[in-house]
């Protein structure tokens, strides 16, 4: 292994990456150096693909993020601007003021961006669920099947069934979005009904419980999935006062003909 630079060849470089013509910057693009490469990205006579290049490196110093940000040749750069937003070391006082410029699905990027943090992907997401009601059905339909399981969540909350189904398909959208879905009083019958003839998300013991609560699932979903699940959590359930009349007779009943059953021989 050699010997580290010496400071006075440190500082030698530093001085040609902030000040060299960009045909001989090539090297400085290879350096580790942080002071390097902060010098780099504040280089005048680098180009947009350039900015962009430095912002390929996942390692890339924060100060040199900066210097990226405020360079002279990205001002107008909206590539850039998207790089930027999309960079795990970006500061949040840099990427969150980005996110207005960006284009719906490019905001979908962002939040599907490994090391992004998280209130950048929410502000993202905030972002996208401002701009979705003005964009044509067959944009939100796709935006339900790719973007984010919260994004998912909100737009499966319409009474479009196309729009539904590709929400639930998303395969961002978890359990504990339906939960909270479900848990909405306003939300519209023809989502329940679709969640609950869902051949993946009906099968969740969780949700199962959350549809029977639910007034609007169909009598004939509910009555198919009491023999699955626990007499006790039946029970509590029927102590729920949203619960139907209907439902609540159905449930005890089904309970007490459980309890009378003897219990099954052991092999």
């Amino acid at each position: 292994m050699g010997s580290p630079p010496s400071k006075a060849d440190l500082a030698g470089r530093v001085e040609r990456a902030g000040l060299a013509p960009r045909h001989l910057l090539a090297p400085f693009f290879k350096e580790s150096a942080k002071e390097i490469l902060v010098a780099l990205a504040g280089n005048p006579n680098l180009l947009e693909s350039d900015l962009l290049r430095l912002l390929e490196r996942r390692d890339l110093p924060r100060e040199a993020i900066q210097q990226v940000a405020a360079h002279k040749a990205g001002a107008r750069s909206y590539n850039l601007k998207l790089a930027l937003a999309r960079h795990p070391k970006t500061p949040r006082l840099t990427s969150l003021p980005l996110l207005k410029f960006l284009y719906l699905f490019d905001l979908v990027r962002v939040c599907q961006t490994p090391g992004v943090p998280t209130d950048v992907k929410m502000a993202a997401e905030e972002a996208i669920l401002k701009k979705v009601e003005a964009v044509p059905r067959g944009e939100k339909i796709t935006l339900a099947r790719r973007a984010s399981g919260r994004v998912a969540a909100r737009l499966l909350a319409c009474e479009d069934k196309e729009l539904i189904r590709a929400a639930l398909e998303n395969p961002y959208l978890s359990e504990a979005h339906l939960l909270r879905a479900l848990a909405h009083e306003n939300l519209p019958r023809v989502v329940v009904e679709s969640i609950a003839l869902d051949l993946k998300w009906s099968y969740r013991y969780a949700l199962r419980l959350a549809l029977i609560r639910n007034p609007l699932t169909p009598l004939a979903r509910v009555l198919e999935f009491l023999p699955d699940i626990a007499v006790n959590d039946l029970r509590e359930l029927c102590l729920d006062r949203r619960m139907p009349e209907q439902v609540r007779g159905y449930i005890l009943a089904h309970c007490a003909e459980r309890l009378q059953k003897p219990p099954r021989p052991q092999p």
